[in-house]
């Protein structure tokens, strides 16, 4: 099975009540990783490249790399996403270069220079049989190359979606209700603490998911910036030198029901890489007499493998869906 859009993946989702994992990719372990996990629990994936990846392993590295896990695992259907893109350039380069399905992000911008450079991109994908995704609303956090301060950031304003999309023409919509990137999503003023003193996030925004699903009926929503953080990751970085205190994500309850609704794609990222830094330090602590990456790096992608299977079966709800 060659590389699909998502378009198939997303009507499936949307009716079946279940979201696909936008697993972020880096190097051959997290790619391994991911498809193989989907490959054993037959789901759909989507793999998506950022601007900071592309930058550190090259595009072609990682468009070969995802070649050959397609071919490693034909039975299931593998979409290829540029994350986060930036401007025309670069997703331009990414239609041009194999990706099958792009994200423009001009969600900081005014809305109408929002609307104008996002029908650009969406004009010249669909030429080239490539679906697009946009955002409205600005989600705080760090990732890669994308840095909102929390002053900064913004809930999606549901009076604006439908005009966006008519406008536009684009084919999936990022949207903030309270995700936001990287592992620090919220500061410990924001959030209450449990009676294990484990910081307790405040809960997604609903109503602005249920009021977006109103004005757009039947089309994909997206979540960025969704990883939940696992504290046994956490945990293990810390004992093992690490300095990550009071590291906190989304709950996996939120993100599970969010997929029962109208989300369709939910981008997981920041929860891989606790998994392989964990694994990682974990290692070198237990080992300090072993320098052959393949030792390190063998038990770090079974430990993302198991990760994302988790995710797949009981966060997403798309295992068995390929």
């Amino acid at each position: 099975m060659p590389l699909v859009t998502s378009t198939e993946m997303f009507k499936k989702a949307y009716d079946g009540g279940y979201a696909i994992g936008a697993f972020n990719v880096n190097n051959m372990e997290i790619v391994q990783a991911i498809t193989e996990a989907c490959a054993e629990e037959k789901s759909p994936v989507i793999l998506q490249v950022s601007k900071g990846a592309r930058a550190y392993a090259n595009h072609t590295y990682l468009v070969k790399l995802v070649e050959a896990a397609v071919a490693e695992c034909p039975g299931i259907p593998v979409a290829l996403h540029l994350d986060h893109g930036p401007d025309f350039a670069t997703c331009k380069s990414c239609i041009d270069g194999g990706f099958t399905s792009v994200m423009i992000d001009c969600s900081s911008m005014p809305f109408e220079e929002n609307v104008k450079i996002t029908k650009q991109v969406v004009e010249y994908a669909h030429d080239h049989g490539v679906v697009v995704e946009a955002e409205l609303g600005t989600l705080a956090g760090v990732e890669d190359d994308v840095k909102v301060s929390a002053a900064d950031s913004s809930y999606t304003r549901p009076e604006e979606v439908q005009e966006f999309v008519e406008k536009t023409g684009c084919d999936s919509l990022a949207i903030a209700i309270g995700t936001s990137h990287g592992a620090y999503k919220f500061t410990a003023d924001q959030c209450t603490r449990n009676e294990k003193g484990i910081l307790v996030p405040p809960p997604l925004r609903f109503d602005v998911l249920e009021e977006v699903s109103k004005r757009l009926p039947g089309f994909p929503i997206v979540l960025h910036g969704s990883s939940s953080v696992p504290q046994d990751y956490v945990k293990m970085i810390n004992d093992n030198g690490g300095k990550m205190p009071d590291a906190v994500g989304i709950p996996e309850e939120q993100l599970r029901k969010a997929a029962s609704l109208s989300v369709c794609k939910i981008n997981i990222d920041s929860d891989l890489r606790l998994a392989m830094t964990g694994t990682i330090r974990q290692f070198m602590a237990e080992h300090p007499d072993k320098f052959d990456p393949r030792e390190y790096l063998k038990p770090a992608r079974a430990n993302i493998k198991e990760l994302v299977r988790h995710k797949l079966k009981n966060v997403l709800g798309c295992a068995g869906k390929a």
